[in-house]
């Protein structure tokens, strides 16, 4: 399916020029965008790419000169992610599912569906599930006990939802991701080797882990409006109080998120994001790729932790932190340099030392 130029003005809001009647049939990188694709090109370092290409209308960047580069029609774009978000949500395949309730699919008599929610093939949902208005839940789905999905929410294939857990209007699941497992939470009968580690800052004959005593999870999940959770992620159930995603928060593939976590809203937690039990994530939380956290953190509001950082103590809002341990980015980039300098001023504490003679 295909959108004239003006039709993708209109749906983003970019201002357009040229044949606004041109069709397009999807969006292309300008290197090997064809006749009948939109280049996109927002940036002037494509601007070659772009007048080699043999693309007909292209996304560029402000003030530039479409004309001179052989378009028939050009929309332009200030913020170029922004755009892309516009016109890539456009283009987007619809799900592959067919509406209504697939033969296959396992519904206990209990549970409730609204009339215009899709169940795809081989899906099980248990007794006091709550489905809202247009749902759509594709194939090898299962969804347990008192689970309450809202309205609009998309849940892919293969994703498990545990008892109780509850999802808030058009949250949107990816495949194979686990919501409601029970929490890692154990204790040793007496004094083990982690306690002993703690306060001693070793392990001793007495304290070793001679028994593990599993602690129950009966707190459970709730996902609030808006969130999307990538492919095989995890998010634990609480041991008594729920596990707690905010409003907005986007949450990428292979993110593990442990029993007791509140996380805030609007955040992003970018893939292999590790949260340990009874971490507090404040509103607008940036974590980058493999962010480790302590358990019983607290990381404050519009906080951005680098990639790759492990944080082990309490982050003050509005903070950019780095490193291993995490600290303010100046003072971690202080840390680097100083190690990039080691070698040549042992080198020069090697040639001093030959010149004293010692």
């Amino acid at each position: 399916m295909g959108y004239t130029i003006a039709e993708i003005a209109a749906h983003t809001g970019l201002s357009a020029e040229g044949d606004l009647s041109l069709s397009v049939v999807r969006p292309s990188e300008p290197s090997d965008a064809a006749r009948d694709e939109l280049a996109l090109a927002m940036s002037r370092q494509y601007e070659e790419a772009v007048a080699a290409c043999q693309a007909q209308a292209a996304v560029l960047w402000p003030g530039a000169d479409w004309k001179a580069l052989g378009l028939k029609a050009a929309l332009f774009a200030p913020r170029a992610r922004v755009a892309l978000a516009g016109i890539t949500g456009m283009f987007e395949p619809a799900l592959d599912l067919e509406p209504g309730i697939h033969p296959t699919a396992i519904i206990d008599p209990s549970a409730v569906l609204a009339e215009d929610c899709w169940v795809g093939p081989y899906t099980l949902i248990g007794p006091g599930v709550v489905i809202a208005r247009g749902a759509r839940i594709q194939s090898h789905v299962s969804i347990e006990r008192g689970a309450q999905i809202g309205e609009n929410a998309i849940i892919r294939a293969g994703v498990r939802i545990g008892r109780d857990v509850r999802l808030g209007a058009r949250v949107s699941i990816h495949p194979n991701a686990c919501l409601g497992a029970d929490g890692f939470s154990y204790v040793t009968p007496e004094p083990g080797s982690v306690e002993s580690a703690k306060t001693s800052g070793a392990v001793s004959d007495a304290g070793r882990n001679l028994s593990l005593t599993r602690i129950a999870s009966l707190g459970s999940v709730e996902v609030a409006d808006d969130v999307e959770i990538g492919a095989s992620s995890c998010i634990d159930r609480g041991t008594v109080a729920d596990t707690v995603i905010g409003r907005g928060t986007k949450i990428d593939n292979l993110v593990m998120i442990g029993h007791n976590v509140r996380v805030g809203e609007t955040c992003m937690l970018c893939g292999h994001v590790g949260l340990a039990g009874s971490i507090t994530v404040g509103d607008r939380v940036v974590l980058g790729g493999k962010v480790g956290v302590a358990d019983h953190v607290t990381i404050g509001h519009d906080s951005v932790v680098a990639g790759g950082s492990l944080v082990g103590s309490d982050i003050p809002p509005q903070s950019v932190m780095l490193g291993v341990p995490a600290m303010p980015r100046g003072k971690a980039i202080e840390q680097i340099m100083a190690i990039r300098r080691l070698p040549r001023a042992l080198e020069q504490l090697r040639e001093l030392r030959q010149k004293m003679g010692l």
